[in-house]
């Protein structure tokens, strides 16, 4: 019989494997990591936003949003616009292409995560947080920088 150990470690292995798979699908299928793809869908649902207002709704650093920025740019999916009135600020909207493609990506491992979380109870949300946060206490690894985002490798590039 197995280990209460084993059955953690495949439970992670698990969730490492499902994540990477995604990630890989979504690159193949539309060039695109997660993290971009949430950067776009963002952008659409605002209409256009600011960079620093983008970073604050998917809680990424302004450099690494500005990053996903210039990399989804230099591929003609989003531009960015200056502001009539201070040239200093612009906002970010999708270009026809982007809109494309973002219409045409694949639901991602998140959004399936996102969804099947919020039909929890409270209760089975708040211990399931519990447990992924002690996982992470017995890794060591409540230092490292993490956004709320499953992907894998560097947040702007492509997996695969």
């Amino acid at each position: 019989m197995t280990s209460r150990i084993d059955h953690a470690l495949i439970a992670l292995r698990q969730i490492l494997r499902a994540t990477e798979i995604s990630s890989r699908a979504l690159a193949k299928q539309c060039g695109l990591t997660p993290s971009q793809l949430i950067l776009m869908e963002m952008i659409a649902k605002s209409g256009g936003a600011a960079p620093s207002a983008l970073a604050k709704d998917i809680s990424l650093s302004h450099a690494t949003v500005t990053a996903l920025i210039d990399k989804l740019e230099s591929r003609g999916l989003l531009q960015r616009t200056p502001d009539a009135t201070d040239k200093r600020r612009v906002t970010v909207m999708l270009t026809e292409q982007g809109a494309a493609i973002l219409e045409n990506a694949p639901s991602i491992l998140q959004q399936r995560f996102e969804r099947g979380f919020e039909r929890l109870e409270d209760w089975e949300q708040s211990f399931l947080v519990a447990g992924l946060e002690r996982a992470v206490a017995l890794l060591d690894a409540e230092e490292l920088d993490a956004a709320p985002v499953l992907d894998v490798g560097a947040i702007g590039e492509p997996t695969g």
